[in-house]
């Protein structure tokens, strides 16, 4: 007779044996109240700041737990691991504290900025494998050589030890805690921390709702879970790389379609804007992954109002090159950045007149590309636009077609718009 397969949910007093092992490695970041969105949304809102660890994320936590546990046959042979962001960084931690050998696969176009990050965590314990076009290119790589060399593999999440670990930040929370915690939201990608943090919490606060965010553009626990199994899914947006995944862990899975009180999937855009709200009016540099959490409140308005609140700052790795992508998500999905193929005369004084006489006072033209006359009377440009309110989006759409300005609209239609964001 077969034994039905039973679901892994860690064990308290293992996740406090995390604790213990982590702690002169992990810090205990802060659990700070911020004034700013407590005001907003007449509630106590507090970020538990794990984007203050010297990794400038959680993943050090799962990282470590997990290497230091292998036994000595296992630690001589080196671990393997396959990241290009967080991971890689507490991999490479991990392995200079432990001296333990590690290979970090990671994909040919990661940026250089990241690639050195991992090289000064890592010191001479890390070798770096630049290899694949993408990171399930890396990953097969990683995987191949554990195989080939019996060595480690080190998941991101997918992992018992790497889930007792992350589940830490319950422990550190709810002993920071100076009343009971009502809701605490929570990024979801593979779902490993979120698979320790809301065990801890069903075990020691019951009553404390705990909220997943992940990404609009990779849904995969919300469909995972509506689907009632664990779903790959075909494509993803990655732009919020350090929550976007095909599929979430077959460990962490059961974990959360259990504990997790609700999923919500927030738009990028949307947390664009929250990244540039923190960086402008509180000082606070999170990666896009980090803003999930705090995304959500918006969403949660009436629910929370009253409410003590915590929303895990995941981490704060984000590229600097970046922010210009950043600033355009933000405005698009605010709806006050809009692009037109606009039908220019061919004639002196075309230009100005739809200056003068087509825009308003407070748009601005932020992107221009003429393009080469296609007959004798128009040529066509497309043109960014940046309104000051969006409401002022009709009007001008109704201005363009009054005067034959007007061709198409791109914002709607993606096969084109890829080319511009």
């Amino acid at each position: 007779m077969n034994k039905e397969k039973t679901t892994y949910f860690p064990n308290l007093s293992d996740i406090k044996q995390a604790a213990d092992t982590i702690k002169n490695v992990s810090a205990v970041t802060p659990l700070s109240l911020s004034f700013r969105y407590s005001d907003t949304h007449n509630a106590q809102v507090y970020f538990k700041r794990e984007d203050l660890q010297q990794v400038r994320s959680y993943k050090i936590r799962g990282a470590y737990n997990k290497i230091s546990a292998l036994s000595k046959a296992e630690a001589e042979k080196g671990v393997v691991c396959a990241s290009a962001g967080n991971h890689a960084q507490g991999v490479a931690l991990s392995c200079k504290l432990l001296k333990i050998k590690g290979t970090i696969f990671m994909p040919a176009p990661t940026p250089k900025q990241k690639v050195e990050q991992v090289k000064m965590f890592g010191g001479p314990y890390v070798s770096i494998v630049l290899e694949g076009d993408t990171f399930d290119d890396a990953n097969q790589l990683a995987i191949a050589e554990c195989d080939q060399l019996h060595k480690t593999f080190i998941h991101p999440f997918n992992d018992k030890k790497v889930i007792e670990g992350q589940a830490t930040i319950a422990l550190e929370i709810l002993e920071q805690a100076t009343a009971p915690i009502d809701y605490v939201f929570i990024a979801v990608g593979g779902g490993g921390l979120a698979a320790g943090l809301s065990t801890v919490f069903k075990q020691l606060s019951p009553k404390t709702k705990i909220i997943g965010v992940e990404p609009e553009g990779a849904p995969s626990m919300s469909v995972s879970i509506k689907n009632n199994k664990n779903t790959t899914l075909k494509s993803i947006e990655k732009f919020i790389d350090g929550a976007a995944v095909k599929r979430v862990g077959d460990l962490t899975f059961p974990i959360c379609k259990q504990n997790l009180d609700a999923m919500i999937s927030i738009p990028e855009g949307k947390v664009c804007q929250t990244i540039l709200d923190l960086y402008n009016r509180d000082a606070i540099v999170v990666e896009p992954a980090g803003a999930l959490s705090i995304s959500a409140l918006d969403f949660y308005a009436e629910e929370i109002k009253g409410k003590h609140v915590v929303c895990v700052v995941s981490g704060s790795n984000n590229d600097i090159t970046r922010t210009s992508e950043i600033k355009e998500r933000a405005l698009l999905y605010a709806n006050l950045k809009h692009y037109f193929i606009i039908k220019f005369p061919q004639r002196a004084g075309a230009l100005k007149e739809f200056v003068v006489d087509i825009l308003g006072e407070n748009d601005d033209i932020t992107y221009f590309q003429y393009a080469k006359k296609t007959n004798r009377e128009n040529g066509s440009a497309v043109v960014g636009i940046e309104l000051k309110s969006s409401s002022d989006l009709e009007p001008l759409i109704t201005k363009m077609k009054a005067q034959n300005f007007y061709g198409d609209y791109l914002n709607n239609k993606p096969d084109l718009f890829q080319f511009l964001v």
